[in-house]
């Protein structure tokens, strides 16, 4: 049977430490904004509710690392998606360092020059305080204070704003739908609700209960 994961977001719990570094390396190229801070917590119960293991955050931040931030293909987008793929067109950011410290995993990101990217040095210049929020793919350990996360795999960290309950406005959203991996390794989509209502489709007359359904829903307009 597949394994069915869940598309998990979280922002850890300190918000306010996130940096935002300008850097230029001569007076003739123009200069490269960073954004530096906390990407990830493990160990300790956030507000959603879930706990990340140390050993299940540093596998896969090793992981990280070596396929996608050491090569440079370690980019974020504007706002979760959701998707558990990164959308070049959407990219804002690529992280270029990731690593831990007392069980949180600190970060520093270059914001791109992309559309998406210019929005983000747009808000920072204006003021608007963002910050960085992992999109991981995992199984949730259900426990009677807490969830335990289990066979996470980091699929990007976004760029989010920092509204004042960070984690309110995601959770229950991206977590309605699973996936599970693939013969070829990619992530695919599993669709229970369109299962299920295909299998209790009547076996006689499908034609005719498809129009007639059709027509229904014409006539709501």
């Amino acid at each position: 049977m597949a394994l069915k994961l869940n598309l998990l977001v979280e922002r850890p719990d300190l918000n306010d430490q996130f940096e935002y570094v300008v850097e230029e390396s001569n007076l003739n190229t123009p200069s490269t904004l960073f954004i530096k801070g906390p990407y990830m917590m493990a160990e300790g119960v956030n507000k959603n509710k879930r706990m990340y293991p140390i050993d299940e955050l540093r596998r896969e931040v090793q992981r990280y690392n070596e396929e996608m931030v050491i090569p440079g293909r370690a980019m974020g987008e504007l706002n979760h998606p959701t998707s558990a793929d990164v959308d070049l067109e959407r990219a804002c950011h690529m992280v270029t360092e990731l690593y831990e410290d007392n069980n949180v995993f600190f970060g520093k990101s270059k914001v791109l020059s992309t559309p998406c990217g210019l929005i983000v040095k747009s808000l920072i210049n204006d003021g608007v305080k963002v910050g960085m929020s992992s999109r991981a793919l995992g199984t949730l350990e259900e426990g009677s204070s807490h969830n335990v996360v289990r066979n996470l795999k980091l699929v990007a960290v976004d760029c989010v704003a920092d509204p004042s309950y960070p984690k309110a406005f995601v959770n229950g959203i991206l977590e309605s739908k699973q996936w599970i991996v693939a013969e070829n390794g990619k992530f695919e989509e599993v669709y229970e609700n369109f299962e299920k209502r295909i299998k209790n489709l009547p076996k006689k007359n499908i034609d005719e209960f498809l129009r007639q359904h059709i027509l229904k829903f014409i006539s709501n307009f």
